[in-house]
């Protein structure tokens, strides 16, 4: 259930009476001002308002109607469970919208996959699972939009398909992907999950896999929980970003392992507004881009907390992207107690991602900390501010890259050294674990 603040129960109280406890938020360190303003605890599963039970599976099944239905008909701080039925696990669906307050629990051992219809999301173009110049020609999966209290739970699978073949056509969501970017054009693909203007929501134990594009897209979002879930999808798979905060606050991503082939976390802020009071804690990232702030930062990023947070593999480690035609003001940011191994750029702050014609959104990265980052691997350092005016700032301790890593330092201002002489090291010779198997 949802426990709220006495800030959100001033939100919410004149919506809804007596629904104080929709899902529980864990209680995690108050560490200065870089994160989630809540006090979150780790989610409780709400009560069921209705049991749908997994059916034979027939060519073009779809059960998005009984799915929507019975969301739909479900009082606010209970959930829809799909559950096993005969040895029927499956559930195939169009796009799905939440209701506030409504709860979708996937049980253990049930999976509910994406359809691969791209007629079902298609937003009245035609152009869902083809590419063109604009790329916005689908619906995501699941809509969460203008709603509070809902969430996503359960031991089970959401698979949205990305590697099979689109109905009525020889390539699958990823090809087509891969396709526009060869093109220069983009992909008309659904994202898994995508929410808009919601307050508190929560994901649990769910695992996430083969999204067509990004897994979870944010906009606008005011509390966001992701506990303990699981993204899996290959790291050839273009553009699928595992969560990504965008013009959002008061985010915890915590307990979570994530294996995707774009951005494990990419924390955005562009026109929309800035992304604010955000925990990392205790995730372990495996293929992917790496934990990146980026590259849309026009709109601000402040008080971000990334701590005990384990990669490997990625291509990049700790990220900052951005450029001067969507750059803007990164601060406030702590990383802490973060291993690393098989990297290749283990540290990444960049003011010139995707070079192009010049802008003036320029990039500036103040109060960025790093303390007790070890690096097991070398790699290449690349730590560059935007000019002599608007240095990098950056405070080191404890940071420590093996080997003889490849360092590149431009217009950056440290407190601190990498490799210092009395450096220690954080041991991370326990915290390298595979990736779980469901």
């Amino acid at each position: 259930m949802h426990c709220f603040t006495s800030i959100q129960i001033r939100r919410h109280i004149l919506k809804w009476q007596g629904l104080l406890g929709l899902t529980a938020l864990a209680s995690l360190v108050h560490v200065a001002q870089a994160q989630d303003t809540r006090n979150v605890r780790e989610p409780v599963m709400p009560a069921t308002c209705t049991v749908l039970l997994a059916e034979p599976s027939t060519p073009n099944r779809n059960d998005a109607p009984r799915i929507q239905t019975a969301m739909d008909n479900c009082l606010p701080g209970k959930a829809v469970h799909l559950a096993a039925n005969n040895g029927n696990t499956a559930f195939t669906s169009g796009p799905l919208k939440f209701r506030s307050g409504v709860t979708l629990v996937v049980d253990a051992g049930v999976t509910l996959y994406a359809s691969t219809n791209p007629l079902l999301f298609d937003r009245g173009a035609k152009t869902c699972g083809s590419n063109d110049a604009a790329g916005k020609g689908c619906q995501p999966f699941i809509a969460v939009e203008g709603v509070w209290g809902a969430g996503i739970m359960g031991e089970g699978v959401i698979d949205g398909q990305g590697g099979q073949l689109i109905e009525g056509k020889n390539e699958s969501w990823w090809q087509i992907a891969r396709r526009a970017q060869k093109e220069k054009q983009r992909q008309n693909v659904p994202r898994l999950i995508q929410l808009d203007k919601v307050q508190d929501f929560t994901m649990h134990r769910i695992t996430l896999r083969n999204s067509p594009n990004f897994h979870v897209a944010m906009n606008r979002v005011d509390g966001f929980t992701a506990w303990g879930i699981r993204i899996d999808t290959p790291h050839d798979a273009r553009n699928t970003d595992g969560i990504d905060p965008g013009a959002s606050r008061n985010v915890t991503i915590a307990y979570s392992h994530i294996r995707t082939g774009d951005d494990n976390v990419a924390i955005k802020a562009g026109s929309n507004g800035p992304s604010e009071n955000i925990s990392i804690l205790h995730n372990h990232f495996y293929s992917g881009h790496g934990m990146s702030i980026g590259s849309e930062t026009n709109g601000g990023v402040r008080n971000v907390l990334v701590e005990d947070l384990v990669m490997d593999g990625t291509t990049s480690g700790l990220r900052i992207k951005s450029n001067d035609r969507r750059g803007g003001i990164v601060s406030g940011v702590v990383y802490r107690d973060v291993c690393l191994r098989d990297i290749r750029w283990p540290l990444y702050i960049n003011t010139q991602y995707e070079p192009g014609p010049a802008g003036d959104l320029i990039p500036s990265y103040t109060d960025i900390r790093m303390e007790r980052v070890h690096s097991l691997t070398p790699g290449q350092v690349i730590l560059q501010g935007y000019d002599e005016q608007r240095p990098l700032h950056l405070a080191l301790k404890d940071v420590v890259v093996d080997g003889n890593p490849v360092i590149k330092l431009e217009f950056a201002k440290l407190t601190g050294q990498l490799n210092a002489p009395d450096a220690q090291a954080v041991n991370c010779t326990e915290r390298f674990v595979p990736f779980p198997q469901s």
